[in-house]
């Protein structure tokens, strides 16, 4: 038996009996009662039981008053790990296959079920998804919207679906309904990533982004604040240039990608930060076929750190710490299912910033 199948054993079983004895575990388990102790101080960890001499209990706030100490009364949900989480994201290809495994993980540990479902961003479809769910009784959502991907003040469709709720990776409108969330701070990364060249040396910092990403606008605010606060301008005319929605070969791409090798040419631009990592690496080739050296004629760094480390030269990068967005996001939707009148929290990550052999001083 796997390690985490045998921690959701021993958590049925506290849920079941409201504690048990490390002895009868490891019987019951066939392994030995040392493997089972440390079974029981990682549930611990997470907060999922609590360790007494010889076993562990399930925690006060998981069993209701009628049922301490006289064995009756209905047992909840959380307590039986019954709970159902729904999760609606756009994709499950580029960024999100991490933050959902994690997700996945953080639900078993606390013997919640998890429903997925990939809007393929399709507004309609994942409104008609998260409202499927529901319906479904699930007894609350991870949500990650098409809309509602930057401040609005316009009401948000799923500010109405009447459950607990958290959105993954994107910030609720400004004024309404106080809606959790769990984020990535994007802005401090691109600050990271700008004060990251500046100290290597560079004074002639670009961004390159693609269209249409909620990513984009945060990273272009923590880019000119970067900026600032190393006393430097953007070069005139390339300090920020965008991809738009298109591929390599279509001419928009192709056009600005020529406008940002023209600069790097010139002398106007010594370093660039760039997102996605995709784009990144499709720069790094672009560069080589113009015999433009890589960090000599200009520094990169990558944003997303998905790919970034794989490229004839690996790519400095500012990585999000996916998995902990998304066991954040457990966390945050099942202390609202527990606890429903508990104060409401909007979680920000901090991102790392990953030094490879693209971003060195000249």
């Amino acid at each position: 038996m796997h390690a985490e199948d045998r921690l959701q054993a021993i958590l049925r079983k506290v849920r079941r009996h409201g504690s048990v004895r490390v002895t009868e575990v490891a019987a019951e388990l066939r392994v030995s009662p040392v493997t089972v102790r440390k079974d029981v101080e990682a549930l611990a960890e997470r907060g999922l039981v609590i360790r007494v001499h010889g076993g562990a209990r399930l925690p006060e706030d998981c069993v209701p008053p009628t049922d301490r100490g006289t064995g009756t009364g209905a047992v909840p949900p959380q307590a039986r790990g019954d709970l159902t989480f729904g999760m609606v994201v756009p994709s499950a290809t580029y960024y999100y296959p991490e933050v959902i495994k994690a997700v996945r993980e953080a639900a078993a540990a606390r013997g919640a079920r998890l429903l997925l479902r990939i809007s393929e961003y399709d507004v309609d479809g994942e409104r008609a998804q998260a409202h499927s769910m529901v319906e479904a009784g699930v007894d609350g959502l991870l949500l990650a919207p098409t809309t509602g991907t930057t401040d609005h003040t316009d009401p948000a469709w799923y500010e109405d679906l009447g459950i607990p709720l958290v959105l993954v990776e994107r910030r609720p409108r400004p004024v309404g309904p106080a809606v959790e969330h769990v984020v990535t701070d994007h802005a401090y990364g691109a600050r990271l990533a700008v004060h990251h060249l500046a100290a290597q040396g560079r004074r002639r910092i670009a961004l390159l982004t693609r269209q249409g990403t909620p990513t984009a606008p945060l990273l272009e605010e923590g880019f000119r604040a970067g900026l600032r606060l190393a006393g430097l301008r953007a070069p005139e005319g390339v300090g920020h240039l965008d991809l738009g929605r298109d591929h390599p070969g279509t001419p928009r791409y192709d056009g600005t990608m020529e406008r940002f090798l023209a600069a790097v040419a010139a002398g106007r631009v010594d370093a660039a930060v760039v997102h996605p990592d995709g784009d990144a690496l499709v720069l790094l080739q672009r560069l080589s076929a113009r015999s433009l050296t890589v960090p000599g004629d200009v520094a990169i760094v990558s944003y997303g750190d998905e790919v970034a480390g794989l490229g004839d030269l690996p790519l400095s990068a500012v990585a999000p710490s996916k998995h902990e967005v998304g066991v954040s996001a457990v966390e945050l939707l099942a202390a609202r299912v527990t606890a429903p009148d508990r104060p409401r929290r909007q979680v920000s990550i901090l991102p790392e910033l990953r030094v490879r052999a693209s971003s060195g001083a000249r």
